[in-house]
């Protein structure tokens, strides 16, 4: 049997509820639930018992220090083209949030699982597109391009399995890895 697993940074609730907040009406957007916006910091895909139980052992022997993270800025996914993702920006190259990244990786990887080629854009994704107006979506992200959500603290990171429904994916918390 086989999970979808990822590892994420929970949001406190004021936060999820400030992004929530920023919903206009715009065709062709779906918005991202409250409680499901989280900071991915790696997705593995569909992962085997014995991998996900390798995978649980490594990520909580990963040490790090609890850390402030700036919420900050507003996108969109792909730059050219169509957008797919609306995104709210975190800590622009922090060190800390790297490093905690790398450390997930490196534990991904010395369990067999294979890294993501693409470079890493930490993000929160507030909604997602379809045949959206170009024009309402700029004129969204153009009045919110100084958006500041202020900081959160990070202190711990989760190990999430997640189940796609035709209602919007379930997340299960499998594991929480707090700051040593």
């Amino acid at each position: 049997m086989t999970k979808r697993l990822f590892i994420a940074i929970d949001l406190p609730e004021s936060t999820r509820q400030f992004l929530a907040d920023l919903e206009p009406k715009i065709r062709g957007v779906r918005w991202t639930e409250a409680g499901q916006m989280h900071l991915t910091l790696g997705f593995f895909g569909d992962v085997s018992e014995a991998v996900d139980l390798a995978l649980c052992e490594k990520l909580d022997a990963i040490e790090f220090g609890a850390f402030f993270l700036p919420i900050t800025g507003i996108g969109a996914f792909p730059r050219k083209g169509p957008p797919k993702i609306i995104w709210i920006g975190v800590g622009k190259a922090h060190p800390h949030l790297f490093q905690v990244h790398k450390r997930v990786q490196e534990a991904a990887l010395a369990v067999g699982i294979e890294p993501e080629l693409r470079p890493w854009h930490p993000h929160i994704t507030i909604a997602r597109c379809r045949d959206v107006a170009p024009q309402s979506l700029r004129n969204f992200l153009k009045a919110n391009e100084d958006l500041d959500a202020g900081m959160i603290r990070v202190d711990t990171f989760h190990l999430y399995s997640s189940k796609l429904t035709p209602a919007g994916p379930i997340h299960t918390r499998e594991l929480s890895v707090p700051a040593k």
